[in-house]
């Protein structure tokens, strides 16, 4: 059975001077703190503090788990004001969660594109491209969360200078196209590839019912990244399978009200009630899966790092396989009994009653065999 595999002091000792990295000792000097929790409660309230480098206010949050991977940060630009210009060696997405502004993104030859955002926009940084964001109102802040690779940049090079102050441009990613923050972009399949989205909270979506319980679905490769992520939706009374996989995963509830169960295999679930604004970050591996208690659809955005996929041969992320054949997806007719008499207790409280009855029976129709591999 798993457990938090805590160890003496002696042996703990005998690591201390690896656990600090050159990436935790960076956001030390810019004077800000690490959030390592698994769950924020709401990104619009989580307190922030003076970030004078960058000209605002900000937190870092960035679970162990996905430490050398990427990392999370809520940043605040005053009103009537902005953040310093930056540069870096390392990609970023964005999600505004407060206000409105603008953000100007260039290049050493002076191609200069500027774009509007809203609450809800959600866009990346090129790489290694100049930007800077205004905030457009002068009575109120605005807020972003945002998902970099900063980590693994970081603890490589351990030189701000190099990271920070690089001449080099990478024109396969930004040549100063006007259309480049262009709120379209070409569908292919599940992906929408598209350096901008005016409101992702209102984004149309797919149906990918692989995913169970009616969801959408829709995923994103912008500002041609290494990073992505991917907006889920799903009904009133319904809950998504549940499923694991690597790192790295920040998931942010976008619009309605329920909760999350996380556990490592061979544990109980823990649960996690969310709200708008809330954030998920399942660590590695761990089981999770989320549940619909409101009145209105519930919808969230998971910003991650391609580690966070593990496929098979197809390309297919295991998270998408039911267990029966090797996947890491459990099919509903497999979930422990107390998944359901959780779900039906926190609806009775709204005074809602489970729309899962529906879902369940069409799970039968392509419910695989276990495979003697998959049940070992």
């Amino acid at each position: 059975m798993a457990r938090d595999a805590i160890v003496s002091e002696e042996l703990a000792k005998k690591f201390a001077t690896e656990k600090e990295t050159p990436y935790t000792r960076w956001v030390a000097k810019e004077g800000l703190e690490i959030i390592s929790a698994l769950y924020v409660r709401n990104l619009h309230t989580v307190e922030l503090k003076p970030w004078a480098r960058r000209g605002g206010r900000g937190v870092f949050i960035n679970h162990d788990a996905s430490r050398t991977s990427n990392d999370c940060y809520v940043c605040e630009i005053p009103a009537g004001g902005k953040l310093a210009p930056q540069r870096q060696l390392f990609e970023e997405m964005i999600l505004v969660l407060d206000g409105r502004g603008s953000t100007s993104v260039w290049n050493d030859a002076g191609k200069k594109v500027t774009f509007e955002w809203q609450k809800g926009s959600l866009f990346a940084i090129p790489l290694n491209a100049w930007h800077q964001h205004f905030n457009g109102s002068g009575q109120q802040p605005a807020r972003f969360v945002s998902v970099t690779n900063c980590p693994p940049v970081m603890n490589l090079y351990e030189d701000e200078e190099f990271i920070f102050n690089s001449p080099y441009e990478f024109k396969n990613r930004f040549a100063g196209e006007p259309d480049y923050f262009a709120n379209r972009g070409e569908q292919k399949g599940l992906l929408l590839q598209t350096n901008f989205v005016a409101d992702a909270v209102n984004l149309p979506l797919i149906t990918a019912k692989e995913r169970g319980a009616g969801g959408g679905h829709i995923r994103f490769n912008m500002a041609r990244g290494s990073m992505n992520s991917h907006i889920s939706q799903f009904p009133v009374g319904t809950y998504k399978k549940g499923h694991r996989h690597g790192p790295g995963a920040h998931v942010i509830i976008l619009t309605g009200e329920g909760y999350s169960l996380m556990w490592p295999e061979g544990e109980e679930p823990r649960r996690y009630d969310w709200e708008v604004g809330s954030m998920i970050v399942p660590p590695n591996l761990w089981f999770h899966q989320h549940f619909n208690t409101g009145k209105t659809p519930a919808r969230y955005l998971a910003f991650k790092h391609e580690v966070v996929s593990i496929r098979n041969a197809q390309g297919v992320p295991k998270a998408w396989i039911s267990q029966r054949v090797g996947g890491d997806q459990i099919d509903y007719a497999d979930e422990k009994p107390v998944v359901r008499t959780l779900f039906a207790e926190a609806l009775a409280k709204n005074g809602l009653t489970s729309k899962m009855d529906t879902y369940y029976e069409a799970e039968k129709a392509d419910l695989p065999e276990w495979t003697s591999r998959a049940a070992s």
